[in-house]
């Protein structure tokens, strides 16, 4: 940053910026705001500006020691006038009151703003950095820089002597409502739900608040009397890791026995506040164990910036319904997305006899969606409501698609919105942090990827060469008992008008894209349900089940359920999207409707009975350009959909995406048939 000059216009400002610092009674929130509001990028800037003017502003700072002595005087000012403890425990952790509460107040506050409290540090951030987007720029710092900052604030010893003990007891009550916090976790009902094996793991909670508060007692001791030894911070990390390693058990547990939302939200706050712990107890120990070596100053200073810069961004943020709402979906994607990726495991055909399964059982489902289509266009022919339009249309789709999926057939474009997941599985674990790969994972990688391609080519040929010559034998078959053609050639042109690449065709397949990935998350929810509920259990102890079937039926088909929930629901209600879309679209009065890659290929089988075999060569290969791009738009949405919820729901930042399309490209030219025909035999390791 150092080659970067600043305009004489801004050196006059930031002079006037760092005037506002010459006045010792000022108060510290005025002068501050003033400097960071020069630093703040203007209008039009990229957040990168305020890297330049931060670096100058440390610059002159570094240069005139009276300027820095101003600057550190206001700072020490703030810290030792303000209220820590909510700052250093509450701040970058989720709050207790929930989702739905926390969501609720933030609507509140922007009908009604919330008066700030003037001695809180918490509310002081909020003034400081007084605009929405302020992190933006905050997070765009080098860090090196932020550690430069508070080099420039903790220079004077002499100056910060008098700080250290308020700052430090005020860590110290923070890391002990932290601990406490935590120590309850063991207690909580929705714990309890996991059964007893976690039960047993909740002694190690209580463990954390004992070590917390012995840690806490020996350093007060030490700042009493410092003669006394310091015992470091090993036991207290000792037990957060311990803690750790239980919450992680609690989460492996709930994919098993499901979860709530409730469940998944105290998971994600009792880690934030088991690191925030750690983080406090380093930061404690290295006052007494590293502040004469120029490492260990450092040390604190980086695990300071750190911590600041953590709870800066997390306070201008708080009253974001935005953010809030993104918090929230990572949640509700993480309760669903793991069930959904233990289904898309079944979706993928690593070896050829995996592939033939997948080409059958896509074949069968051909079938079924030809007659589907075709009772469609009936239902299009009769004088109904809007109303009833959707209610035929959505039991057409739903019923077909639970009847395809209790029989095991495979819809081709039901497969994206699961593999999505399994995917992203590979490229990262649940927690927050950039998933950094081995060469020999992400060659897995690859072999996922290439496996699911050749999984979704197999299962689209299955559904379209099926469908094609079905609908095709359908409406000759009924043609001749009938007498006359199924459709007339009106219809049949209206039907190839919907395969129309530049008409609405594109559009449409990817509204039934957004459907398919929401048919996903759908199925992962109902099947989290059926575990955590207990939803065999309850079916079979229905009384009139049991009565009509007997007690050994009735818990088979509970059984049943509980397996399959996910799966039925999720086709059910894939279908009543599918089913509605269009009447939604004729209410509203907006061009929304469908396309589906199986149902325009049988609805093309149709047309061309219809036109008796005579349409123009031109005017076929278009509608098959069109149904092709259908399935392409329906494959890629639903597909990015899910694995961006995927990725998002596991806090995971994938940094190698050029080594993995070079990996893949490479692949690609050295063996191109692996994208559509599986090998002939596992590979041996």
């Amino acid at each position: 940053m150092k080659d970067v000059s600043v305009e004489p216009a801004g050196v006059d400002e930031l002079a006037q910026a760092l005037s506002a610092l010459q006045l010792p009674e000022a108060d510290p929130v005025t002068s501050l705001t003033r400097l960071f509001d020069w630093i703040r990028p203007r209008r039009r800037e990229a957040p990168a500006a305020a890297a330049v003017r931060f670096d100058a502003v440390l610059t002159s700072l570094e240069a005139d020691p009276a300027r820095a002595a101003q600057l550190r005087h206001h700072v020490l000012n703030l810290l030792r006038s303000r209220r820590l403890v909510s700052y250093f425990a509450d701040s970058g952790i989720l709050p207790a009151t929930g989702f739905f509460s926390e969501l609720g107040r933030i609507v509140t506050q922007r009908l009604l703003p919330e008066l700030p409290d003037p001695g809180q540090m918490r509310s002081v951030i909020r003034q400081l950095f007084h605009r929405r987007d302020d992190w933006i720029w905050l997070q765009a710092i080098p860090p090196e820089m932020a550690r430069r900052f508070w080099r420039v604030v903790g220079g004077d010893s002499a100056a910060l002597a008098p700080l250290l003990g308020p700052v430090l007891d005020q860590m110290l009550e923070a890391l002990l409502v932290l601990a406490y916090r935590v120590g309850g976790i063991g207690v909580e009902e929705e714990f309890g739900r996991l059964g007893e094996e976690f039960a047993g793991y909740a002694p190690r909670f209580r463990g954390l608040t004992g070590a917390a508060q012995r840690f806490v007692d020996r350093f007060r001791a030490k700042l009493n009397e410092p003669s006394l030894s310091f015992d470091d911070e090993a036991e207290l990390l000792v037990m957060v890791d311990q803690c750790e390693e239980a919450v992680e058990r609690a989460r492996r547990a709930s994919m098993r026995l499901g979860t709530s939302l409730h469940l998944t939200y105290l998971i994600r706050r009792t880690l934030q506040s088991l690191r925030r712990v750690a983080t406090l107890a380093r930061l404690l120990a290295a006052r007494y164990r590293h502040q004469h070596t120029a490492d260990g100053r450092e040390a604190i200073l980086a695990g300071w910036a750190e911590l600041v810069r953590e709870s800066q961004r997390a306070e201008i943020q708080r009253n974001s319904v935005r953010e809030h709402l993104s918090k929230g979906m990572a949640l509700l994607a993480l309760r669903v997305t793991d069930n959904a990726a233990k289904t898309g495991e079944h979706y993928v055909a690593e070896t050829r006899s995996d592939y033939f399964a997948m080409w059958r059982s896509a074949a069968g489902a051909g079938l079924i969606i030809a007659a589907m289509a075709l009772l469609k266009i009936f239902t299009s022919k009769a004088d109904l409501p809007l109303m009833g339009y959707a209610t035929l249309y959505s039991m057409n789709y739903g019923l077909g698609f639970v009847l395809i999926y209790m029989l095991h057939l495979t819809i081709a474009t039901k497969q994206p919105a699961m593999t999505a997941q399994t995917i992203a599985g590979y490229l990262g674990g649940v927690g927050p942090g950039a998933a950094v790969l081995r060469n020999a994972e992400l060659e897995r990688v690859v072999d996922l990827i290439v496996a699911v391609a050749r999984s979704q080519f197999a299962a689209i040929v299955g559904n379209v060469m099926v469908a094609v010559p079905t609908a095709i034998a359908l409406s000759l078959a009924l043609a001749q008992l009938k007498g006359a053609p199924v459709i007339d050639v009106g219809k049949a042109a209206h039907l190839l008008d919907d395969l129309d690449p530049l008409g609405w065709a594109i559009p449409h397949a990817a509204v039934a894209g957004v459907f398919l990935f929401l048919s996903g998350l759908i199925s992962g929810y109902f099947d989290n349900k059926a575990s955590y509920s207990q939803i065999g259990e309850r079916v079979a102890r229905l009384r009139w089940l049991a009565a009509l079937a007997g007690p050994g039926r009735a818990g088979r088909v509970g059984a049943y359920v509980e397996e399959h929930l996910g799966g039925l629901m999720g086709n059910l209600l894939f279908g009543c999207m599918l089913g509605t879309a269009g009447t939604v679209g004729i209410i509203v009065g907006l061009p929304i409707d469908i396309r589906h890659v199986a149902f325009s290929s049988a609805n093309l089988g149709y047309a061309l009975v219809a036109f008796d075999f005579a349409l123009p060569w031109r005017t076929l290969l278009w509608a098959a350009l069109g149904v092709a791009l259908i399935g392409l738009t329906n494959l890629a949405v639903s597909f990015a959909l899910a694995l961006w919820v995927a990725l998002k729901a596991r806090g995971v930042v994938f940094t190698q995406r050029r080594e993995l399309l070079r990996r893949l490209w490479s692949r690609l030219r050295g063996a191109p048939l692996s994208f559509f025909v599986a090998p002939r035999a596992e590979a041996r390791g």
